[in-house]
């Protein structure tokens, strides 16, 4: 391939079952991820994760922290910036249960993955540091969900502050992948104080890089991404510093963007709407 898109290999297969009318799609659970942001003296630069090789989804594909939501995400926390209403407004949702849950899956991901947590012990404060052996246990009682995130906020006193992310976009699974996701996904900027760390699971190690180096590498076919990852770095690449990212994540377009795979010409065509790099033609002889 010309670039660094990854492309599983069962694809192909699935993509005819689907269009065959021999696959049911499979419903999309809710994702959060953040787009993690810091200020350098050549520009702003994005904390990015290299999933693990061995990995069977995009082993060694980089990525941003995330991960899927928690069913008790939506207990009541302390709350901090837009309401629940504007929340579920700009993420498309129902209700405002459903947002706290995808803002809240956002946070505790993100101190999951990266131990940099958007919260504090007033409305207008952060906590400065995250890296002691009794914040490490209840990150640790997190990744595990012996602990909840509302217990793990309550317990510390602390204010979940929702006014720290900006939501960028929301990209959902293709409908013939056997595992989906309807993944929103934030930007946020580096807590002062705090040091991101690598601290997941799923990582075998983690990047601090300007958009535009990523997407280059990607370009080059050097850096494994996955379409959203790829299309959200390219969105960023206009913004000089973490505050002009925010500042802009209002005006972002979060309209869900799903893959679409058709037959044409005997070939089966896979494209993501208003992405058209990412489209791929599927036959018997492989993808082009």
């Amino acid at each position: 391939m010309s670039n660094g898109q990854w492309y599983p290999p069962e694809w192909p297969d699935r993509i005819r079952a689907l269009a065959a009318g021999e696959l049911t799609a499979v419903v999309p659970k809710r994702a959060a991820t953040v787009m993690l942001l810091r200020d350098t003296a050549d520009g702003t630069a994005v904390h990015m994760l290299r999933r693990r090789a061995s990995m069977a989804f995009a082993g060694g594909a980089y990525a941003y922290p995330g991960g899927g939501v928690d069913p008790r995400d939506d207990r009541p926390v302390r709350w901090a910036g837009p309401s629940l209403d504007v929340w579920a407004e700009r993420l498309g949702v129902d209700d405002t249960s459903s947002a706290q849950a995808i803002v809240c899956a956002a946070v505790r991901e993100t101190f999951e993955e990266a131990g940099i947590l958007l919260a504090g012990p007033t409305p207008d404060t952060v906590v400065g540091d995250t890296t002691g052996d009794d914040w490490e246990a209840d990150r640790q009682a997190l990744v595990d969900r012996g602990l909840s995130f509302a217990d793990f906020i309550d317990r510390r006193g602390l204010v979940l502050r929702s006014d720290l992310l900006g939501a960028w976009a929301r990209w959902i699974t293709p409908e013939f992948e056997p595992r989906r996701y309807d993944t929103w996904f934030f930007v946020a900027a580096l807590p002062e104080g705090q040091r991101a760390r690598n601290v997941s699971t799923e990582a075998e190690s983690t990047v601090w890089i300007s958009p535009a180096d990523a997407t280059d590498g990607y370009d080059k076919g050097e850096l494994l991404m996955m379409p959203p990852t790829v299309a959200t770095l390219r969105t960023l690449q206009a913004f000089r510093t973490s505050a002009e990212a925010l500042a802009a994540a209002a005006s972002q377009d979060m309209t869900p963007v799903l893959a679409k795979a058709r037959l044409e010409n005997g070939e089966v065509v896979l494209s993501w709407p208003g992405h058209e790099e990412f489209t791929k033609h599927v036959s018997t002889g492989g993808t082009r």
